[in-house]
């Protein structure tokens, strides 16, 4: 990995994070967007784009602090196996935490446990389809790390989202969700690629 391709890692991320939120954005709150004329429009797209921007860039952050985990961890363990039996047990408290704890802070009268399902369960799902893909591209050791990366650490850069109750179920959790989502695959799945590791190795 050299400085060149650090640096199209890094603005092709957030290049994709910032306009993949401003798109969402918009089309959340056409109203808002498309009713007060170019102007109007012009620096409300703006404004989303950089908002979306500084999410992408904690994405980057995320990421590059889960590969600095991701080696440690392995050092440490001495065994892919054990720590890839590690990460699934710290998915599914990741994924009981985000249904149980939103739920509990949040729920109203009349909602259940189930309706606050949805959205984990989404999020696993996507994750799953993207470790696949990178397990695919490179190999079978990089799935539950790729799964573990998509869905827990995207989960804690979501955080500062999920926990505010102004936020929660609100347009804006989409919009911040969406350039994690959206900076996390494309650096996932870009990297080996970068650093020509394709079959030999877990990235």
């Amino acid at each position: 990995m050299n400085t060149r391709k650090l640096v199209y890692l890094f603005f092709s991320t957030l290049l994709i994070g910032a306009s993949s939120g401003a798109v969402i954005g918009i089309l959340l709150d056409t109203d808002t967007y498309f009713g007060g004329g170019f102007l109007n429009f012009f620096f409300g797209l703006l404004w989303m784009f950089g908002v979306s921007a500084a999410i992408s860039l904690v994405a980057q952050m995320g990421y590059f602090a889960y590969l600095t985990l991701q080696r440690l961890a392995l050092g440490l363990f001495k065994s892919v196996t054990l720590w890839n039996r590690i990460q699934v047990v710290l998915i599914l408290f990741v994924l009981f935490d985000l249904v149980y704890l939103r739920y509990i802070s949040f729920a109203e009268a009349g909602e259940t446990l189930a309706g606050y399902m949805v959205m984990p369960l989404l999020l696993l799902a996507y994750s799953a389809v993207i470790a696949f893909w990178k397990r695919r591209e490179t190999n079978k050791e990089t799935f539950v790390p790729a799964l573990f990366f998509m869905f827990v650490v995207t989960t804690i850069e979501w955080v500062p989202a999920l926990t505010v109750d102004v936020v929660n179920d609100t347009k804006w959790l989409w919009i911040y969700v969406t350039p994690l989502l959206a900076a996390n695959t494309w650096q996932l799945l870009l990297l080996h690629r970068l650093t020509g590791d394709g079959r030999k190795k877990v990235s």
